[in-house]
């Protein structure tokens, strides 16, 4: 499968009490034309990704209301979707309009992830926002058929990257990521949410043995 074609499949996906940010533009925060641009920007950086050796495919669990559901990328907020551009040498335009808005686990994945030289990209378990039924800016776990779902989208994804490896970051993405890796290696990180931030910093540098640099965590 090609990156546009994969992206392509993603917009076609309709689920209850979710947000596609493939094919849904929020009427408060989103310019006129998010999905689209929220296309593309996958699109690029998946066509960039699909022709490096990737070293790691890190899996989180879903979207959340201040990251992915307005950038559109896993485990990227406003404030990291630049960031996230060069990193792939290509240029982003942001879906949303008003003030660039911050993810705490964004901000500490990228704070690790810009110390990370090898190529790494960043996917969800389920690559859409679920939220509570009429309130759209929280967050839920997806649900089983949801997960099902997920599972055939990250099975095509491990098979169009090739990562070398999985990091799955928490326990729901692990379990997923076991089923679908085939002989691929998966590691289980600790999710920076909830007071994991420690440990989670402390097994990115042991996996990719980075120095220990005294700055704070987001």
């Amino acid at each position: 499968m090609q990156p546009k074609e994969f992206v392509d499949s993603l917009r076609d996906l309709k689920f209850e009490n979710v947000f596609n940010p493939y094919s849904d533009r929020c009427t408060r925060f989103d310019v006129s034309d998010a999905p689209s641009l929220r296309r593309d920007a996958l699109a690029e950086i998946l066509a960039a990704a699909s022709t490096s050796e990737i070293d790691s495919l890190w899996i989180g669990r879903d979207l959340g209301y201040r990251g992915g559901r307005r950038t559109g990328l896993a485990l990227t907020d406003d404030v990291h979707l630049r960031t996230h551009a060069l990193r792939w040498n290509v240029n982003l335009e942001r879906a949303t309009s008003g003030p660039m808005v911050a993810e705490r686990t964004a901000a500490v994945v990228w704070n690790m992830l810009t110390l990370v030289a090898v190529p790494v990209f960043l996917w969800n378990v389920f690559p859409f926002h679920p939220h509570e039924a009429n309130d759209p800016f929280t967050n839920r776990a997806h649900n089983a058929r949801e997960r099902t779902v997920g599972a055939e989208l990250l099975s095509q994804l491990v098979e169009m990257l090739r990562p070398r490896r999985i990091v799955a970051i928490g326990n729901d993405a692990t379990a997923t990521a076991l089923r679908v890796a085939g002989i691929t290696e998966v590691i289980q990180m600790r999710h920076p949410s909830y007071g994991g931030q420690r440990d989670f910093v402390g097994q990115v540098r042991c996996l990719y043995d980075l120095p220990i640099i005294d700055r704070p965590l987001f």
